[in-house]
Formats: C-alpha cells, structure tokens, sequence
C-alpha cells in the first residue's frame, strides 16, 4: 500500500491583494512530495517558487491568499486553515530554511539564543539545550560553533548567516523541509556539505526535501524530480535527467542554457584568457594588507581575529579581478579595505594612484565617485522607505550631480541597463523580488559612472536568466567603457564567465592568484582543487541545448 504523499497541491491558486484587485501569483498547481524524496522547483525570480514554498507552511504575506485548489501538508488542509492549526505543523512537520538570512535572523539576539528557543520547543532545556544548539552549528559547516553562538547576525558574513538558517531548520527535526535558495550564499565546499547532510537526512531518516531554487545545477545534481515554473504555473516536470537531456519546452532549454555550469557539460570554461596578453596598469593594489579584529571576549582574556594576513591584490584598468574563496576566508573584508570601508591594520591600498590607507573622511569621500560597492544582500543595502527613484538617484543627489529632470533621464536609463521596466521607479524594496532589489542596487552604483565597482556576490541572489543578463552586462559595460570590477563570488562558474585573473583566498590568505584561465584549468593549490571538484553540475551531463528551437 502506497503511503499517502507529505505534501499534495491541486489546482492550487495564490493571489496577492493590491489596490482592491487580487493578481494572481500562482495557478493551477499540482505539485506532491513523497517522504524521503527530494523535488526542487526551479524558474526566473518572480515565478511563484517562493510563493509555494510560503504557501506549505502558512507563511503567506497579510495580503497573499489561496483564492483556489488543495494543499494538504501531512494530511492538513493548509488552505483556509487558522493559525493555530498552522503552529502546529510549522517546525515539527515543515521546517523553512528562508531565502534572506538578515530577515530570517533575530539581530538583537545572539545566535546561540535563536538556536536554543527552538530547541526548547521540544522540551530540552538548560545546558542541554545549550549543547545541542551548539551541535547543530556545527552540523550546518559552521566553523567554532561555540564562538559563532555567542554572535549577533551582523558579525557574520553573509554564508555564515544561511548556514545559522539551515541550523534552526534541522533543530525542530521536521518530517519536511522547504529550502527556499538555500545554498545560494554558501560557497561551493560549504555548500556541497550542506547538500550531502539534506541527502543523508532524506535517506537516514526518511525527512523529505523541497528545494526552491534558481541553481539548476544543484537541482539536477540533488533532485529526484524537477518542477519548473515560469509565470506562476507549471511549464514541465520529470527527473533531472530527462528535464536536461530532453525538455520539452523553450523555457527549460534557456534555463539550461544560462547556467554556466551546465551549458558546458559541468566544466569551468574561462571567457577571457590573458595569458602573454601586455598586462594594463593597475587601477587598485593593495600590498600586504592585514586585518585584526578583536573578538566579543577579549577583555575576558581572548585574542583577536585575523581576518586578514598579508593580502596583496592587483585590479587592472578594464579588467575584472575575482576573490574566490570559502565564507569568512576574508573576501568580503578585502573588498571593504579596498573601498575605505574598513580599516588595515597594517598594509597599503592605492586607488588610482592615491594611497588611501589612513586618509581622513573628508578627502576619501571624492574618490568613491570613482569606485562603487554592490553589496550581497539587496534588501540590506536598499532603503525600505525609499522608492526604486529615490534610491537610484541618492548617489546623484549627494554628489549634486544633474538636476531634477536630468536624474530622471538617468534612473530610466539605468534601469533599462539592468532589464527592469521604468514602471518599477515608483515601487518599494518590499514590492521586488530578491533579484529585482539586487538590480535596482546594481543600478545605483553605476549612477556616479565610477571607474571601479566592487562587487560582492552580485549575481548570488539572481536566477540563472536574469544572473546570465546581468553578467552579459557588465562585460558589454566594461569593453564600452573601460571599467574595471574586484569581483567577490563563491561561484566559480560565474568567476569563469566574467574574470580576467583570480585570488584564490583561504583562512585569510591568498593561497593561489593569476589569470583565470591558468588557475582553473592547471591549480597549483589542493585548495583550489578542492573548490574546483565541489563545483555542481558535474553529474548533470547532457548534449548540447538549442535554445531557439
């Protein structure tokens, strides 16, 4: 006899209620997931896959409703259920693992008391509690668990923060888990741990895996079965290797088609190869840059946290330059020091022939009209009262650059450079998808047309689509204009198509560096390879796509 499936959807309709009128975000869904057994939902930002993943386990927005169909979850009728019922399930039956670790984190609350309160919700507590808070820490790749748990969310980076997500998931020991992008700022090693440990609770403990996801490698690597939606419905459905090596619509071929690791057989191929190339001058170095910050108990007798360890890092004029590296391996750190963000403790930083290492505020802030920051995390970096307008044109605003009407023209122009249609300058943050907000960011830091932009994982938050576009675009921009970008990504593929050369960072040093084409095709360092083979997509190989048939 067939065990009935955890989760059922049928004829599944979502709307969401704005000025009176319900637009619908998903229709007539079918969608069922068995125990033990794991199905991703792909597709562009924008095509219901979050609104499902919401939908599960209750947790749609105050305007977002099923206007039509079933969901039943472990029996339950989710559609019109109270929110007593939905308590119930959340947790112990469907553990969520949100896309946005700021949002999905508590920042007045130290990591440790996060874990804890879940914990106790299944009846441990004290020490115990405590120890076993600790122990999920650790099972999500998070590295001195018992340090990290004494920690606010803003004193982790980016990755750390997910894998504190993943914890709080595994800790209510749910029969289903609903990943929504939940690898999406891990770093490859990271991620395939994280990958294998959701493997093995699928096959050790029979917990079932919903991944909503826009990485079609990992889907095709991790899934049994592949939805793919576009538009709020259902385009195809099957195994990964059918939905790869024979999809029945145009759609699925341009998703296959613009994830790097896929479109090339799960190898990294290089887009630029500089070697014996004359090499250009530099637009940034920085030499011998160390950076030591003083942990949370260092008037208790702790030491102080190395972030960095003489890092020296080379930007070429029109050439981008990529750190590559584990989370916390100091990537992001880098990255600050070289805007003037953060302090060295020791080292030099020059930009365009300006050392800027120790320069006051007042003659620092002239050269950021020559260098930009596009942060990880969009809904971070964008005010939430600020429309899509008001935020493009602050950077014009501040610089007093233009007038009224000609920061007008500008915002209309940008974004029509970063694909999105002049009818979102009137929207709010919390109206965009994940990477429509990153868009909008990407926008604002070409306002100032700065020489250099500093990217920290740009594309991470993007599905393959609109990542694909975005990367097509800063390659079209810096042959048009000679820019120059220090790319930080975790994402070797991505490294591959937009890269001239490439700092392989570990523990806070630079372990490996030189053009891309060289290090990823011949590393000299285990670390590298080690990055290299925890690339996905390798399992994934298929024929080549036509993306116009």
């Amino acid at each position: 006899m067939t065990a009935d499936p955890l989760v059922q959807l049928t004829g599944l309709d979502i709307g969401y209620t704005r000025h009176r009128q319900v637009i619908p975000a998903v229709t007539g869904l079918d969608l069922t997931v068995n125990a033990a057994e794991v199905v991703a939902i792909v597709g562009e930002s924008g095509s219901g896959k979050t609104t499902t993943a919401n939908a599960i386990i209750g947790l749609l927005p105050p305007n977002g409703r099923i206007t039509a169909g079933s969901a039943l979850v472990d029996g339950v009728q989710v559609a019109g259920a109270r929110e007593r019922t939905l308590r119930r399930l959340r947790g112990s039956v469907v553990g969520l693992i949100p896309q946005d670790p700021m949002v999905g984190l508590n920042p007045t609350k130290r990591i440790g008391a996060q874990l804890t309160e879940v914990v106790r919700l299944r009846g441990i507590h004290g020490a115990a509690a405590h120890a076993e808070a600790v122990e999920y820490l650790s099972q999500a790749g998070i590295p001195d668990p018992e340090l990290r748990a004494r920690q606010y969310p803003h004193e982790l980076s980016g990755g750390l923060r997910q894998r504190v997500l993943i914890a709080i998931a595994l800790a209510g020991r749910p029969k289903l888990i609903v990943a929504d992008e939940p690898t999406s700022a891990l770093d490859v090693t990271v991620q395939r741990k994280i990958l294998d440990h959701l493997g093995g609770l699928v096959r050790e403990q029979g917990i079932s895996l919903l991944i909503i996801t826009h990485d079609l490698a990992v889907a095709a690597d991790r899934a049994d079965r592949v939805l793919v939606m576009r538009d709020g419905r259902k385009v195809e459905e099957g195994e990964p290797g059918t939905i790869l090596t024979d999809p029945k619509v145009a759609y699925t071929r341009q998703l296959i088609a613009a994830a790097p690791r896929l479109a090339h057989g799960g190898q990294l191929v290089p887009r630029f190869d500089v070697r014996g190339h004359e090499r250009p001058e530099p637009i940034l170095t920085l030499t011998d840059v160390s950076k030591t910050f003083a942990a949370d108990d260092l008037r208790r007798g702790g030491r102080g946290f190395n972030a960095l360890d003489r890092v020296s890092v080379t930007v070429r004029r029109g050439q981008t330059h990529a750190l590559v590296g584990e989370s916390g391996c100091g990537k992001t750190t880098t990255l600050r020091i070289a805007l003037g963000l953060e302090a060295a403790t020791t080292g030099s930083i020059v930009l365009d022939g300006t050392e800027i290492a120790g320069l006051r505020w007042s003659r620092l802030r002239p050269l950021r009209r020559k260098a930009q920051l596009v942060h990880q995390d969009p809904f971070a970096a964008l005010d939430p009262k600020f429309t899509v307008r008001q935020s493009i044109t602050e950077p014009l605003l501040s610089f007093k650059v233009g007038d009224r009407r000609s920061r007008e023209a500008r915002a209309r122009e940008l974004l029509d450079q970063v694909a999105l249609p002049t009818a979102y300058l009137d929207r709010l943050p919390g109206e965009l998808s994940g990477g429509q907000r990153q868009r909008v960011a990407i926008a604002r830091a070409l306002a100032l047309d700065p020489q250099l932009l500093m990217l920290d994982e740009p594309v991470s938050a993007l599905d393959v689509l609109v990542q694909d576009q975005i990367l097509r675009l800063l390659v079209d921009l810096q042959a048009a204009l000679g820019l120059s970008y220090l790319f930080v990504s975790h994402d070797l593929a991505v490294v591959a198509e937009i890269s001239h050369t490439v700092s392989v960072m570990s523990g806070g040093r630079v372990v490996e560096e030189g053009p891309v084409a060289e290090v990823f095709t011949n590393p000299r360092s285990p670390h590298t390879r080690d990055l290299i083979d925890a690339v996905p997509g390798r399992a994934a190989t298929r024929p080549a796509v036509d993306v116009h048939s």
